[in-house]
Formats: C-alpha cells, structure tokens, sequence
C-alpha cells in the first residue's frame, strides 16, 4: 500500500492538471429589471431561454487556455450588472472541445446561468488564417467573432462581444442599449489617434486598388475584443464573407500582420458607431511582444481589458504581476486545492 507521503502527492499532482473553479455568488434582478420572460413567442421552441428580446446578450469565446479569464469575465458581468436575471450568454468553443466538461464547469460556478454552447468549425477557418506576429493570434478560435451571425439563433438580433481576458466594473446593460445609428453593423470605442497604416503593410498601402479601400472613410482603430453587433444587419449585409475575402486574400498577398484584427479594420473601419472610451481600457497585457506593464488611459473605466501579451492570471502564477492585475483578483474563481481557511 503506497504511503501516506505517497499518496498526497499524488493527489496534489491531479489537482494541479485539474483546474477546478468555485461557485459565485447568485446574483438578483432588482426590483425595476423588465421581465424578459413576456418576449418569447413560442414558449415551446424557445425552451432555451435564448430568444428574449429585452435580455442582454452576451458572446465569447471558451478556450482552455484562456477558461480562467473567461470565468472571471462571467462573475464581472453579473457582479455589476442591475439585471444580471436577464443576461443571457452564447460561449463559442472549438468542436474539438469536450463541451460536457466545458458545460459542467459553467454550470458548477454559475448555477443559474442562462447560456448556451456552440461547436466552431475550427478546420474550416483555419484554411484562410495566415501567421501572424504572435503564435497566440492565429488560434482559429480568435476568428469564431466573424461567424456569430452564422452560429448564434436567428432570434438573436443584438450581441455584446467579449475576449476573455477582461472584467466589467459597470452595467453590461448600457454598453448592450448603445445607439448603431440608421445603418452601422457594429460599435466599439474608436481610437483616432492610433497609428491606422501601421495595421497594414507596405504593400498594401503601395497598392492603389487596395489603399483606395479607405477611401472617403475616416477609418479608425477599434479594439474587436469589445464590440456591440446588431446580427440582422450582419446576416443582411453577408459581412462574414466579406472578411473570410480580406482573409483569401491576405493569403495571396501579405497586406496586414496582426491576426483578426485587420479584416475588421478593412471591412469596418470609419463605418461604426462610436463608443466612449471607457468601455474599453485595453491594452493592460502590454504589447504584442514584451508584454510590459501598461497604465490606464485618462478618463473613467467601465471596463479593463488586458489585451496584448500578458495575461493577469499568468503573470500571477509566475509572481510578476503588473499593478493592475490587482483589480482582477477579486473576479478569480480558481479554487486553490488543500488551502487552508484562516
């Protein structure tokens, strides 16, 4: 019979290849919350609670790697939100993902979450994917943001987009209601003062046919990790292919570097809705290459968004965190195993 040394470490060793997360708290609507259950029309084909019109609906992506932030994005969501009974959530993951275990840890941590789980063809996009200047980028999964018209319900017309290394510290709710205008697809925080031809390459800019892409359009930089779509316009104006175009092309001719990125430049730059600013403090990962500790820009903060290189959780775990990976603590769900309470 192994000793007991023996035995507890092996168990220290599965606990340190299981991640496992606590339960959050439950979260109530107040008092003025509408009732999102009077907006389904056919109760019986709508048994999924998808198809509420007034409930917020909220898309990510789940990926193993990167679970720990996207449980940590969930608990800021409905920590902060005034409805969180009426926040829905749509999680893309890889059809290659055991989506049992994937469902068993969301449903653990979050017992009265509204959501749903969709398989994303990674095969099929990673055909039109080219490498970029960090091998993280290229994960096919970063591309499941272009095809959620195609795998999220028709009766789902308006979705908040989210990455997974970011918290909420305000109400999805307002971000969720903010105005598209008479015809814009998408809103998201615009960054004018960002280089906008270093998204592109030479060859692209020395390209008339190409550079006249941007041509009468004030085209900004926007962050895709935050983004408000309104998914009818989407599916009427076919904007995934115009994407996976930019994409075959790029395969022929090397005209951007950065990922997923650059076809949503292309396709929607100087053409969204504006959002302030406070919606999405990114760059808290620091660049692309270093991953350097970062500040906050100037202004108010609904949301912190570690996009870049370095993760909170990682440089963590590593003993090095940046300053503001402190405000991500409270949000972590990661159960520590054989800690003892003080």
């Amino acid at each position: 019979m192994p000793s007991p040394l023996l035995l507890l470490l092996l168990l220290l060793s599965v606990a340190a290849n299981a991640a496992t997360f606590k339960e959050a708290p439950q979260f109530y609507n107040s008092p003025d919350c509408p009732s999102i259950a009077d907006d389904l029309e056919d109760p019986d084909e709508n048994d999924q609670h998808l198809c509420f019109n007034r409930a917020v609906h909220v898309a990510m992506t789940l990926d193993t790697a990167y679970l720990r932030g996207s449980m940590a994005a969930v608990l800021s969501v409905l920590q902060h939100s005034s409805c969180p009974q009426n926040v829905i959530f749509h999680f893309v993951h890889s059809a290659s993902a055991n989506s049992s275990s994937l469902r068993a840890t969301l449903s653990h941590s979050f017992p009265y979450l509204k959501f749903q789980l969709y398989p994303f063809d990674d095969e099929a996009v990673s055909r039109l994917i080219s490498t970029s200047i960090r091998s993280a980028l290229d994960c096919p999964l970063n591309y499941a943001r272009s095809y959620l018209a195609n795998l999220l319900p028709t009766c789902v017309a308006r979705v908040v987009y989210l990455d997974s290394d970011l918290i909420l510290v305000d109400d999805i709710a307002k971000l969720a209601a903010h105005s598209l205008g008479a015809d814009s697809v998408l809103a998201a925080p615009e960054y004018c003062n960002a280089n906008f031809t270093a998204y592109f390459t030479p060859s692209f800019w020395s390209n008339p046919s190409l550079s006249l892409t941007f041509a009468n359009r004030k085209a900004c930089y926007f962050n895709t990790g935050v983004m408000v779509i309104d998914l009818d316009r989407w599916r009427a104006g076919d904007y995934t292919t115009k994407i996976e175009e930019w994409m075959e092309l790029q395969k022929r001719i090397r005209i951007y570097e950065l990922g997923s990125l650059p076809p949503f430049l292309l396709v929607f730059g100087g053409r969204i809705a504006s959002v302030e600013h406070r919606w999405n403090q990114h760059g808290l990962g620091g660049d692309n290459i270093r991953g350097l500790c970062r500040d906050l820009h100037p202004g108010p903060v609904s949301l912190l968004h570690w996009s870049g290189k370095g993760k909170p959780w990682a440089r963590l775990d590593a003993n090095r965190p940046c300053p503001l990976d402190a405000l991500w603590v409270p949000y972590d769900l990661l159960e520590t195993p054989f800690s003892i309470d003080s």
